[in-house]
């Protein structure tokens, strides 16, 4: 299946780019496309084997965390954007 990955702020620098296009296997989560990123990129999406809790991982505009996590299924044409802490006050 084809994937639009989207990332932002430092993840972008880190990658090189705003948006990646990619091709994934039929029953990939996505805990799966991440894993592949922190692979490929080395970015710091995990802590002590679980998802850092600060990050935002939105698949079309919706928060995963409100879906399945990272056991959340992704379906051809997906957009998954990655967004990194954000600090403010």
């Amino acid at each position: 299946m084809d994937l639009t990955l989207r990332f932002f702020a430092n993840f972008r620098e880190a990658v090189g780019q705003k948006t990646l296009e990619r091709e994934y296997p039929e029953d990939a989560t996505v805990g799966d496309v991440l894993r592949t990123l922190v692979a490929e990129y080395d970015l710091d999406l995990y802590e002590d084997g679980e998802m850092r809790e600060q990050l935002s991982i939105m698949k079309n505009g919706k928060d995963v965390v409100h879906l399945d996590g990272e056991s959340t299924p992704l379906d051809d044409g997906d957009t998954l954007a990655v967004f990194p802490p954000v600090a403010g006050g």
